[in-house]
């Protein structure tokens, strides 16, 4: 597994596709790792040097102390492709990841090709849940919140139908360090990019979940109101919407940055 030590953190981190394609960055959501994205690798790696990673504290990445701030989880992408010798990429990042996205946009924009911005918002409120959930998860595990948060990934309907997701699903999430998840729970606590996100310049993509709790559409409507010139997309899916809309998911992300 190949890593990338960083000044203050250790990035475990993957690359598919041909050397000469360029790159996509694929960003992870709060409580997953890296391959969250799997349904997407081989569409994806057809047309891109696809770089997935694991956010600071999740995965294989190690935990640096928290709390963690979204800039620093941008700092860590631009570390990342520096080590890389990656001098531009598009990113593609999920709730979590698409915050992480937004501040790429507004403070390293020489550095994004495109942005697609999934299920995700400007500013997920409100914050005393953030604090409340960081707190049971250091005092209690990941078991305290595993069924609770996984049960909002995806709609109904579509867990009942695929069991063993849900199961690989709580899984993962049940696997994550849990001063890693806290850490990262306040750091989108503190994100409120609201008053900024007008500002990004680079050619973005919104995709929306129709049964998304978490970001529900009118935050990804409001993305792509306020995001001069973004495209709008929105799914049959709930918050993870790249597995429960795996081919959709793929094809609307695939039409607009092979743009």
């Amino acid at each position: 597994m190949p890593f990338a030590d960083l000044p203050d953190v250790r990035l475990h981190y993957r690359l598919d596709g041909a050397e000469h394609l360029p790159v996509l960055v694929l960003s992870n959501s709060l409580g997953t790792s890296l391959d969250m994205w799997a349904p997407q690798v081989d569409a994806f790696s057809r047309h891109f040097r696809v770089l997935r990673y694991d956010t600071r504290g999740h995965g294989e990445s190690s935990v640096p102390p928290g709390p963690y701030s979204i800039a620093q989880l941008g700092g860590d992408v631009i570390a990342l492709l520096d080590q890389l010798g990656i001098g531009q990429a598009s990113f593609c990042g999920l709730s979590m990841g698409g915050i992480t996205g937004m501040w790429l946009a507004l403070n390293h924009a020489r550095r994004l090709r495109r942005l697609v911005l999934c299920n995700t918002a400007a500013y997920i409120g409100p914050p005393e849940n953030w604090t409340s959930r960081a707190a049971a998860v250091e005092r209690d595990g990941m078991a305290a919140i595993a069924a609770a948060v996984v049960d909002k990934w995806l709609t109904p309907a579509y867990a009942a139908a695929h069991p063993e997701l849900v199961a690989s699903l709580r899984a993962m999430l049940g696997a994550s360090p849990p001063a890693g998840y806290a850490a990262n729970c306040l750091a989108v606590r503190d994100a409120d990019l609201r008053a900024e996100v007008g500002g990004i310049a680079t050619p973005t993509l919104v995709v929306a979940g129709s049964g998304d709790l978490p970001t529900p559409p009118r935050d990804g409507v409001y993305l792509a109101q306020t995001i001069p010139g973004a495209h709008y997309v929105e799914l049959d899916a709930a918050h993870i919407s790249n597995l429960e809309q795996a081919q959709a998911f793929s094809k609307v992300v695939l039409d607009f940055l092979k743009r």
